[in-house]
């Protein structure tokens, strides 16, 4: 192992235990699954590091850029958003008022998308196996955490949420 294969290491583990002692913080149904996907996202960043920035002309690295940049977006977005429009109470996750305007009209869940263009995003800067694997298992723990979110807000909000639900998608406008 190279020096600089030992300290993405050291540092991986660092993030992952500060990333556990957050999500173990925080008492949400879904602190497991959510936790799990900024796993996998951590994990595609630090396998994937060294192939970042090599060949950034290469259609699949400019296609990677769009993922990643249209992520950052979205969440920014949907931050602003919640943080506005939501009143949150303590916290972005306890918001006292249901945002439908931006985009949460057309998906209930941005924040998570961006996860997912995220993940894919990293996913393609070299495509494995492996990586698949992470998106995969990214995916999975992002579509469980909007399910279980989802309940809360059905209890929550009630039948404004249902109507919600029945109008938008969960994670890309028209489909799904």
């Amino acid at each position: 192992m190279s020096i600089i294969e030992i300290v993405r290491l050291v540092l991986f583990l660092i993030l992952s235990v500060l990333l556990l002692v957050f999500t173990l913080r925080r008492p949400h149904a879904h602190r497991g699954y959510r936790f799990l996907a900024f796993e996998c996202i951590l994990a595609l960043i630090f396998l994937q590091s060294d192939m970042w920035f090599v060949e950034p002309l290469r259609p699949v690295q400019i296609l990677s850029w769009i993922f990643l940049a249209g992520s950052i977006f979205l969440a920014l977005h949907g931050f602003l958003l919640l943080s506005r429009q939501g009143l949150p109470d303590q916290d972005l996750e306890n918001t006292t008022q249901l945002v439908t305007t931006g985009a949460y009209r057309f998906i209930r869940h941005p924040l998570y998308a961006s996860l997912i263009l995220f993940g894919t995003g990293a996913a393609l800067k070299r495509c494995s196996i492996l990586s698949l694997a992470l998106l995969a298992a990214l995916m999975l723990a992002v579509y469980a955490t909007a399910r279980v979110e989802e309940r809360t807000n059905l209890e929550r909000f009630g039948e404004r949420y249902a109507a919600y639900m029945r109008r938008s998608k969960r994670f890309v406008p028209f489909i799904f």
